[in-house]
């Protein structure tokens, strides 16, 4: 029987009265690349938002690897080993492209020093930063951003942006990567790539991932499973292939 990395229970929320999500229970299995689709307006960052403590749940829990997450804050979360990126890119853009990284692996205790140790300079503090620099470079290779990791976050294009915020999120070296409009705003050829990134991430790191995407060619030629959301409750789930032909979900996209 497959483990589970993450598992929603009739999780919800309401703003005002207004049910925004209701009833999602996802069972997503250690190692899957799973992921979350629907038209605009469906609930899919709502619910990002709820997994990642940036809201807590109305109704409904949600765990972990087995542990139940409920009722904690975004960097407890965080520290559990959830990572996420964002619809409207949120890079460090006056920092350089390495700094980026290293702020994701500020997160991880290895790497930790005190503040005084940070505000004397002592020697524990130049080994932290020589050690977060080199895992930093390590990453930016996979992600083809070594070249430029000496710029300016803000001056990298658009694609590689994408990427930057990926690099650091899985700097934070999270169990589950969460991936919100990772291929919006990309060409053809960079969306290609992309999901060559994100299989060998997922095989590399061995990280459980759960997007939300648009382009249906990319989830039906990345994802494992898949869960359709409208109107802020399930409509479908299973695997693209047959999820995709469901006439319920062919109608919430493009009309009856």
């Amino acid at each position: 029987m497959s483990e589970l990395m993450l598992e929603t229970r009739e999780l919800g929320i309401t703003f005002g009265g207004l049910k925004a999500v209701e009833n999602v229970n996802l069972k997503v299995e250690k190692g899957c690349l799973y992921g979350l689709v629907g038209p605009n307006g469906a609930g899919k960052t709502t619910v990002f938002n709820l997994i990642t403590g940036v809201y807590q749940p109305t109704f409904g829990t949600f765990l972990l690897d087995g542990e139940e997450l409920k009722g904690k804050g975004q960097e407890t979360i965080c520290r559990k080993g959830i990572a996420r990126t964002f619809q409207n890119i949120r890079l460090f853009n006056n920092m350089t492209v390495i700094r980026n990284v290293m702020v994701g692996l500020h997160n991880l205790p290895e790497y930790a020093y005190s503040p005084f140790t940070g505000m004397l300079r002592l020697p524990k503090y130049f080994e932290a930063e020589r050690k977060m620099r080199d895992k930093a470079k390590e990453i930016l290779k996979i992600f083809d951003l070594y070249e430029e990791r000496n710029g300016l976050a803000c001056n990298l294009p658009y694609g590689k942006q994408r990427k930057l915020e990926m690099a650091r999120a899985l700097a934070t070296n999270p169990k589950l990567l969460l991936l919100d409009e990772p291929a919006a705003g990309m060409n053809p050829n960079e969306t290609a790539s992309l999901m060559e990134t994100v299989r060998y991430v997922r095989d590399h790191f061995q990280v459980t991932i759960l997007l939300i995407e648009h382009d249906m060619k990319f989830v039906s030629g990345l994802c494992d499973e898949i869960t359709v959301l409208n109107f802020g409750t399930e409509l479908a789930s299973g695997r693209p292939e047959e999820v995709l032909k469901d006439s319920q979900v062919v109608a919430a996209y493009l009309g009856e």
